[in-house]
């Protein structure tokens, strides 16, 4: 099963994340998860208005997931490589892998990553 993974900047919007999520090849998907710590920002709720299933990943979980891509400011913030990245593993299950680096939207503000989990 494929998860995508997505991590944003506060004053993100939908398109922000749509994008990011279209460059990953995950635009058809209709689960994605993001951090916890993100719940309360106003854009998990329009993401979840406009039909996406949220999976929110806790903090402990991002820092001890390792990914490929690293970023300073994901680092200092969440303790893991990238949010987008560590989200989409966690959320496919153990064994998962991703199916591309993470990518970044247009405007910059949101990343998204896409990972295959291993079926039962």
């Amino acid at each position: 099963m494929r998860h995508a993974g997505v991590g944003f900047r506060s004053g993100a919007t939908l398109d922000s994340v749509r994008d990011a999520l279209r460059r990953a090849g995950g635009g058809g998907l209709t689960r994605i998860a993001i951090p916890a710590v993100k719940a309360a920002d106003p854009l998990a709720a329009e993401l979840a208005a406009s039909g996406l299933a949220l999976t929110l990943i806790p903090p402990d979980a991002l820092a001890r997931t390792p990914t490929p891509t690293q970023g300073p400011p994901s680092l200092r913030t969440h303790r893991t490589g990238t949010v987008a990245e560590a989200c989409a593993l966690i959320a496919a299950g153990p064994g998962a892998r991703l199916l591309a680096p993470r990518t970044i939207s247009q405007d910059r503000m949101a990343t998204a990553a896409v990972a295959e989990g291993v079926d039962p």
